[in-house]
């Protein structure tokens, strides 16, 4: 820890999302077992990765939002709800316009295009990933405020469990792929390629803040409600696709309570 938190706050941003990046490529992977993972296994991965996502967006993003905003010219709230819901509008406005395809679905969304099936796919986990890595960034880049509410072992905690749960979404890129009749190759490659766009987010989270830090409780309720709109929008629908609901609440209720754990011991 003490070596990270030597480096630039750009540095460590990069850092942390290479490890998540690294997790998704660890998910991917899994294509490569003699058996392909359990349905219910994976809804349940699913769940947990949804519930980190919520307990992140708070622990991590909001509540230092709204403590940073305290005594201000504006409300404490309003930076987080503002920034939330921006967060949100992006998130739509990106789901509406780029061509992707969901796992397990037949029609793509976004703006028509003649991308392979393979792309789509791929495309979509992306999008969920940059609210992550986006997330991790202004985690970092917060520390160059010198505010108390950031410190480099909650923004290490963030990054921490949003590299645990991408895990499961490597898996569920790969899987679906090579499925499709793709091979294990190609699908782990394209798997982990999902998240590459993490650390390009991680970085330009980072400097921006640094460039202008009286956006920080924006950026973060932002980057907050990005990742609370793919929760909504795609993680606990496809972790219930399969019909494994109590599995998938129960990987909702232990992933929140995971990283609630991480953040209040870490942070």
């Amino acid at each position: 820890m003490d070596a990270l938190a030597s480096l630039s706050p750009v540095v460590q941003a990069l850092v942390a999302a290479l490890f998540t990046w690294g997790m998704t490529a660890a998910g991917a992977a899994a294509v490569f077992l003699s058996r392909e993972v359990n349905r219910r296994l994976l809804d349940s991965m699913l769940g947990f990765a949804a519930g980190v996502m919520i307990a992140a967006s708070y622990w991590s993003l909001l509540a230092p939002a709204i403590e940073m905003a305290a005594g201000g010219a504006l409300p404490a709230w309003f930076p987080a709800v503002s920034g939330f819901l921006m967060g949100g509008a992006f998130l739509r406005l990106v789901d509406r316009l780029l061509p992707h395809l969901h796992v397990g679905e037949m029609t793509p969304e976004g703006l028509k295009s003649p991308w392979q099936r393979t792309t789509l796919l791929v495309l979509a986990i992306t999008l969920h990933n940059f609210p992550e890595g986006l997330a991790v960034g202004v985690a970092f880049g917060a520390l160059a405020a010198g505010l108390p509410t950031a410190a480099t072992s909650g923004a290490m905690a963030l990054a921490l469990g949003i590299g645990i749960q991408n895990l499961p979404e490597g898996l569920a890129v790969s899987m679906p792929l090579r499925r499709e009749g793709i091979s294990r190759g190609k699908s782990f490659f394209y798997g982990q390629l999902s998240g590459v766009v993490e650390p390009v987010a991680a970085v330009l989270g980072a400097a921006a803040v640094m460039l202008a830090q009286p956006i920080l409780p924006y950026a973060l309720a932002f980057a907050a409600g990005a990742m609370i709109f793919v929760v909504a929008e795609d993680l606990i629908p496809e972790a219930q696709r399969g019909g494994y609901v109590h599995e998938a609440t129960l990987g909702v209720m232990l992933g929140f309570a995971v990283m609630m754990f991480l953040d209040v011991a870490l942070g």
